[in-house]
């Protein structure tokens, strides 16, 4: 029986680590539920330590896997937002889709995007095309606080009920937008699987940009990011192909 998992952090970097270190003990993976709180954010301290980061992502790319930077922006393609600009949630939306025809064919989109099921929603052949981003932040701004209405969907029945046995896409399932006291607000991403040597911190970061954006649209501050796993393992390598990279982690949580 797999055994459940809660973790609290201030960083996204300890958040990660922390989980991943659990991953590496016997019988440490798969685990079921996994809840990932990060909390605190609002005084805007660093959420990272940089030094983890590098050392995963040097990871990653010895095993030909995408960084933490490449799997944040299929959630919120942070570089396109500038959040100085006029209007700048206009501006993002227009900048991604100009950039989707170029991001629609790499080989690893071929099922979609996160940011563009949040921000082009359409089910399988329907002509209609719905920005939930856009709707979400319209509709509380014009005084629809009711907290089901802070939701994106990113399954699509329509388009992922299939009988592949491995697709990839989508694992995350839904975002969705708590505000708290004092004009402070929550984001929690759910994801029905999640592996995290591969693609957790990249999720944790994105989740964390998504929440900045939206945030700053509805005149808050991010506080928290939450991520939910159902089932959360390990990822594609074996213990010992990863035994190293939890040492160096390990002694760099150390040194916090």
């Amino acid at each position: 029986m797999t055994k459940p998992l809660v973790k609290s952090a201030q960083t996204i970097s300890q958040a990660w680590a922390e989980v991943f270190l659990a991953t590496m003990e016997k019988g440490g993976s798969p685990r079921h539920p996994v809840i990932v709180t990060i909390d605190g954010l609002e005084d805007n301290h660093n959420v990272e330590i940089p030094s983890i980061r590098e050392r995963l992502d040097a990871e990653l790319l010895a095993f030909k896997q995408s960084t933490c930077l490449t799997v944040a922006n299929t959630i919120f393609p942070m570089s396109l937002w500038n959040p100085e600009a006029e209007d700048n949630a206009a501006t993002l939306y227009s900048r991604y889709e100009r950039a989707w025809p170029g991001i629609k064919k790499c080989p690893t989109n071929k099922y979609g995007v996160y940011f563009r099921r949040m921000t082009s929603y359409q089910p399988k052949d329907s002509k209609t095309f719905t920005n939930q981003l856009e709707s979400v932040i319209a509709s509380y701004k014009q005084g629809n606080h009711r907290k089901s209405a802070l939701q994106l969907s990113i399954f699509d029945p329509t388009r992922d009920h299939t009988n592949q046995r491995q697709k990839g896409f989508p694992c995350l399932q839904q975002v969705s937008f708590t505000p708290l006291k004092g004009d402070r607000l929550s984001v929690t991403g759910f994801y029905a699987t999640q592996y995290q040597f591969e693609k957790a911190y990249g999720n944790y970061l994105g989740l964390y940009w998504l929440g900045k954006f939206v945030a700053s649209q509805l005149d808050m501050s991010l506080s928290q990011v939450i991520c939910s796993a159902a089932v959360l393992s390990r990822g594609s390598k074996k213990v010992n192909q990863l035994n190293s990279l939890a040492i160096d982690i390990k002694n760099l949580l150390m040194k916090q």
